[in-house]
């Protein structure tokens, strides 16, 4: 098989990824479901460096939605550990490579322990300008929207597409311009409700710890396809008046 080496399509600022599939990948090698999730990080591992060479300012990926906080106890605490560990070991990288971890949902459903250090690595790495990473945690689209609808009222703010988007968790963010989901499901589940509202989507059945470099290259690609029109009239169109 040749390989596919990624190409950033021109305007490209920001890529959304649903991790999906770990537990999948595990259960398929007759292993425990934590051994997935290992897996899966190094597949994280990967694409970070890989989005940061390619000069993709933006990466954003959905970690822990939610709903996965009612999954069972000892997959939660191996979760949080693997979590631990990703930061001991990747901090120091990512503040070497100009990696900017910023850190989307409620750190308060998440262990007493883990929201210092992430406020800790996010202080850490905010001079980063090559990649912003964020990495999304205890988090819910939804969730997200009720808050933003707080704080502008909290506010008294006018009311507005701009001003509500302020008060979302991505405030300062680019919408996706390309959201991946692997793991074979076509749906968004509960991830950046509002930001993707004209986000173009790609559903792979790679499940996420198989997830290389060619299937970023082939979800570049079939972007770079598509005609983006924001509810416009397409080119084509304009072109037969």
């Amino acid at each position: 098989m040749t390989k596919k080496t990624p190409r950033l399509p021109k305007g490209f600022r920001h890529l959304a990824v649903i991790m999906d599939g770990n537990g999948r990948w595990a259960n398929r090698r007759g292993l425990r479901r934590a051994e997935g999730h290992r897996a899966g990080a190094n597949a994280v591992r990967r694409l970070v460096r890989q989005s940061a060479r390619l000069g993709i300012p933006c990466l954003t990926l959905y970690a822990l939605s939610t709903e996965n906080l009612h999954r069972p106890r000892k997959e939660l605490s191996a979760l949080m550990n693997m979590l631990r560990r990703y930061l001991d070991r990747e901090l120091p990288e990512f503040i070497r490579q100009g990696i900017r971890l910023r850190i989307i949902g409620d750190p308060r459903l998440l262990p007493s322990d883990l929201g210092p250090r992430l406020a800790e690595a996010q202080r850490r790495t905010r001079h980063g300008r090559r990649l912003t990473l964020c990495i999304a945690l205890a988090y819910g689209g939804r969730e997200e929207i009720v808050r933003a609808a707080r704080r502008l009222a909290a506010a008294s703010a006018p009311a507005g597409p701009a001003a509500f988007a302020r008060g979302l968790d991505t405030a300062g963010i680019p919408d996706p311009d390309l959201l991946i989901r692997t793991g074979g499901e076509i749906r968004v589940s509960n991830f950046l409700l509002w930001q993707i509202a004209y986000t173009e989507l790609y559903f792979t059945r790679v499940l996420w710890p198989d997830f290389r470099s060619r299937h970023l290259a082939q979800a570049l690609a079939a972007y770079s396809r598509r005609e983006r029109r924001f509810g416009l009239v397409s080119a084509r169109a304009r072109d037969r008046r």
